[in-house]
Protein backbone atom coordinates (compact mmCIF):
# COMPACT_ATOMS: atom_id res chain seq x y z
CA UNK A 1 0.00 0.00 0.00
CA UNK A 2 1.44 3.39 -0.94
CA UNK A 3 1.84 6.10 1.72
CA UNK A 4 -1.20 8.26 2.35
CA UNK A 5 -0.44 11.33 4.52
CA UNK A 6 -4.00 12.03 5.68
CA UNK A 7 -4.59 8.37 6.50
CA UNK A 8 -1.29 8.12 8.38
CA UNK A 9 -1.84 11.39 10.27
CA UNK A 10 -5.40 10.47 11.23
CA UNK A 11 -4.25 7.06 12.50
CA UNK A 12 -1.55 8.67 14.66
CA UNK A 13 -4.12 11.21 15.83
CA UNK A 14 -6.43 8.35 16.85
CA UNK A 15 -3.62 6.83 18.90
CA UNK A 16 -3.15 10.18 20.65
CA UNK A 17 -6.89 10.50 21.27
CA UNK A 18 -6.99 7.02 22.83
CA UNK A 19 -4.11 8.02 25.10
CA UNK A 20 -5.96 11.23 25.99
CA UNK A 21 -9.04 9.16 26.83
CA UNK A 22 -6.98 6.91 29.12
CA UNK A 23 -5.42 9.99 30.78
CA UNK A 24 -8.81 11.64 31.34
CA UNK A 25 -10.26 8.48 32.87
CA UNK A 26 -7.36 7.54 35.12
CA UNK A 27 -5.91 10.94 36.11
CA UNK A 28 -8.94 13.22 35.97
CA UNK A 29 -11.70 10.68 36.67
CA UNK A 30 -13.67 12.17 33.79
CA UNK A 31 -15.97 9.70 32.05
CA UNK A 32 -18.48 11.66 29.94
CA UNK A 33 -16.36 14.13 27.96
CA UNK A 34 -13.64 11.51 27.56
CA UNK A 35 -16.05 9.18 25.77
CA UNK A 36 -17.21 11.99 23.48
CA UNK A 37 -13.68 12.83 22.37
CA UNK A 38 -12.82 9.14 22.03
CA UNK A 39 -15.76 8.54 19.69
CA UNK A 40 -15.29 11.48 17.37
CA UNK A 41 -11.50 11.59 17.53
CA UNK A 42 -11.09 7.98 16.43
CA UNK A 43 -13.93 8.24 13.94
CA UNK A 44 -11.89 10.69 11.85
CA UNK A 45 -9.40 8.01 10.81
CA UNK A 46 -12.00 5.26 10.58
CA UNK A 47 -13.99 7.26 8.04
CA UNK A 48 -10.87 8.09 6.04
CA UNK A 49 -10.10 4.37 5.94
CA UNK A 50 -13.67 3.71 4.73
CA UNK A 51 -13.30 6.43 2.09
CA UNK A 52 -10.19 4.75 0.73
CA UNK A 53 -12.26 1.62 0.19
CA UNK A 54 -15.18 3.55 -1.30
CA UNK A 55 -17.10 2.06 -4.18
CA UNK A 56 -17.22 5.29 -6.17
CA UNK A 57 -15.80 8.80 -6.23
CA UNK A 58 -19.07 10.08 -4.72
CA UNK A 59 -18.82 7.51 -1.92
CA UNK A 60 -15.20 8.55 -1.32
CA UNK A 61 -16.22 12.22 -1.04
CA UNK A 62 -19.17 11.43 1.23
CA UNK A 63 -17.00 9.46 3.66
CA UNK A 64 -14.42 12.25 3.71
CA UNK A 65 -17.21 14.72 4.52
CA UNK A 66 -18.14 12.56 7.51
CA UNK A 67 -14.49 12.47 8.56
CA UNK A 68 -14.29 16.27 8.25
CA UNK A 69 -17.39 16.68 10.44
CA UNK A 70 -15.93 14.32 13.05
CA UNK A 71 -12.68 16.32 13.05
CA UNK A 72 -14.68 19.54 13.59
CA UNK A 73 -16.45 17.90 16.52
CA UNK A 74 -13.11 16.74 17.93
CA UNK A 75 -11.86 20.32 17.63
CA UNK A 76 -14.84 21.45 19.73
CA UNK A 77 -14.24 18.87 22.49
CA UNK A 78 -10.54 19.69 22.64
CA UNK A 79 -11.34 23.37 23.18
CA UNK A 80 -13.89 22.48 25.83
CA UNK A 81 -11.45 20.19 27.66
CA UNK A 82 -8.86 22.98 27.70
CA UNK A 83 -11.27 25.68 28.83
CA UNK A 84 -12.54 23.48 31.66
CA UNK A 85 -8.95 22.71 32.68
CA UNK A 86 -9.05 18.96 32.04
CA UNK A 87 -6.02 19.34 29.77
CA UNK A 88 -3.20 21.87 30.00
CA UNK A 89 -2.15 24.35 27.34
CA UNK A 90 0.78 22.22 26.13
CA UNK A 91 -1.38 19.12 25.57
CA UNK A 92 -4.11 21.22 23.98
CA UNK A 93 -1.77 23.02 21.56
CA UNK A 94 -0.23 19.80 20.37
CA UNK A 95 -3.56 18.04 19.81
CA UNK A 96 -5.34 21.02 18.28
CA UNK A 97 -2.51 21.56 15.78
CA UNK A 98 -2.78 17.93 14.67
CA UNK A 99 -6.55 18.25 14.39
CA UNK A 100 -6.30 21.46 12.36
CA UNK A 101 -3.73 19.92 10.04
CA UNK A 102 -6.08 17.00 9.38
CA UNK A 103 -8.96 19.43 8.76
CA UNK A 104 -6.90 21.33 6.19
CA UNK A 105 -5.84 18.14 4.43
CA UNK A 106 -9.40 16.82 4.34
CA UNK A 107 -10.75 20.13 3.08
CA UNK A 108 -8.24 20.20 0.23
CA UNK A 109 -8.83 16.54 -0.70
CA UNK A 110 -12.61 17.05 -0.72
CA UNK A 111 -12.28 20.22 -2.83
CA UNK A 112 -9.95 18.53 -5.33
CA UNK A 113 -12.08 15.38 -5.50
CA UNK A 114 -15.25 17.40 -6.15
CA UNK A 115 -13.45 19.33 -8.87
CA UNK A 116 -12.20 16.11 -10.48
CA UNK A 117 -15.68 14.61 -10.25
CA UNK A 118 -17.26 17.54 -12.09
CA UNK A 119 -14.53 17.38 -14.78
CA UNK A 120 -15.24 13.66 -15.34
CA UNK A 121 -18.80 14.40 -16.40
Amino acid sequence: MKPNPVNDKSYQFSVRIINLYKFLKSNKHEYVLSKQILRCGTSVGANIEEALGGISKKDFIAKLHISFKEARETHYWLRLLKDTEYIDDKMFESLILDCEEILKLLSKIIETSKSNLSQDK
